[in-house]
Parts: C-alpha cells; sequence; structure tokens
C-alpha cells in the first residue's frame, strides 16, 4: 500500500488549476523545474539555520506544494500534449535530487544523525532508480510502496512539523530512520519485483499472440 494511490483524486481537485496554467502558457518543465528550485532552496536552508528549529515548518507546507507542483507538471505532459524526452530527464532527476534536500536537514539534528539520515537519501534515490528501471525491462514505471514518494512526504513532512513546533525528541525518535531505512528497502525489492513479473507476463503473453498467429 501506498499514499501514491490517493493520487487521481488529488489530480481531480488540481485540473480546474492545471486547466488555467495551461491557457497561460505554463509548461510541464517550468513546474518541474520550479519545484527542485525550491525544494533546493528550503532544503538547504533549513539544514543551514537548522538551530532554528521553527524553519522545520517549512517543510511540510514545501512538501506538500512540491506534491502538488509534481501533479500539475504530470498532468501538463500528459493532458495537454506537452511530453518531451528533455521533460522524462528532468522529471526524474528533479525528483531524486529534491529528496535528499528535503530530507538533509534531519541530519543535523542529534537524534537523528548524518549516518542514518544518509543511509534513507541513498535507498531513497536508489527506489526511485529501480521504479524507473521498469520501462527498461518491459514493465511501467513502478511506484509500489511501502515508502514512495508521497509516503516519503507525509513522514517528513509530519517530522517537519513536530521538530518546527518545538516538541520534544525523545531517545526512541531515533529509531524512526532505521525503519525508514527498512521500508525503503521493502520498497525497492517491490519494485524490482513486481517489475520482474509485470515483464514477464507481457513477455507470456507476447508469445502466446506470436504462437497465435503461426
Amino acid at each position: 500500500m501506498s499514499l501514491y494511490a490517493l493520487k487521481p483524486r488529488f489530480q481531480a481537485l488540481l485540473r480546474p488549476r492545471v486547466t488555467r496554467l495551461a491557457e497561460r502558457g505554463t509548461t510541464a518543465n517550468q513546474v518541474t523545474l520550479a519545484a527542485a528550485a525550491g525544494s533546493l532552496i528550503v532544503g538547504l536552508g533549513v539544514a543551514w539555520l537548522s538551530d532554528l528549529r521553527i524553519l522545520f515548518l517549512l517543510l511540510p507546507v514545501w512538501l506538500a506544494i512540491r506534491m502538488a507542483l509534481n501533479a500539475i507538471d504530470g498532468m501538463l505532459a500528459r493532458e495537454f500534449g506537452q511530453k518531451s524526452l528533455l521533460g522524462a530527464y528532468l522529471n526524474e532527476i528533479a525528483d531524486v535530487v529534491s529528496d535528499a534536500v528535503l530530507i538533509l536537514p534531519f541530519a543535523t539534528l542529534p537524534v537523528f544523525g548524518p549516518f542514518w539520515t544518509g543511509a534513507v537519501i541513498v535507498l531513497a534515490v536508489i527506489s526511485e532508480f529501480a521504479g524507473v528501471m521498469g520501462p527498461m525491462v518491459g514493465a511501467n514505471r513502478r511506484y509500489d510502496g511501502p515508502l514512495g514518494k508521497s509516503d516519503r512526504a507525509f513522514v517528513f513532512g509530519a517530522l517537519g512539523l513536530w521538530v518546527g513546533l518545538g516538541l520534544p525528541l525523545p531517545g526512541w525518535f531515533g529509531w524512526i530512520m532505521p525503519l525508514a531505512v527498512l521500508f525503503l528497502t521493502l520498497t525497492i525489492v517491490n519494485r524490482v519485483h513486481k517489475g520482474l513479473r509485470e515483464a514477464r507476463a507481457k513477455q507470456a503473453d507476447d508469445g502466446r499472440s506470436h504462437d497465435a498467429s503461426l
């Protein structure tokens, strides 16, 4: 299960605004770059000034905005004829960079530390790579959970809210990052397994279709 399953409902809410943006000439690539630039500013800014805990409140706000921008750029591309090869590259690269910088501020908090936070960042990148590998083996782009991009946004947005409100960070909070590592590992395994299963099923269908045509 993953929050990604809620994406169609989220897109339906955004569709009127996306239509207006398209009418004004806004492109999918512009939205993608704006989301990446905002993520860099927020993530690096909060990490740099992490002693000001209130700045962590920027993370849940921006993560929600970023999810909306990610949905908008996809809808502009698919529904308004803006798909492009450059856009495909920008979308995937911007996502992993944004993920990394928005998780980075938690490395400055002693309860989480740089090691486990760094491990989460690395595995988040690998999980997206595993998803992108789907089309290379004959499957669709995989978005399986349990800790996909939307799920990470929820988890780290909630953590940012907690820290930003100045709530206590007890020692047991240190288990959050190792648990994220575990769930990201499961996410990678799921994406690889389901991608292979889908690709093999398509190969079998193609084989049956070929045999039937002989």
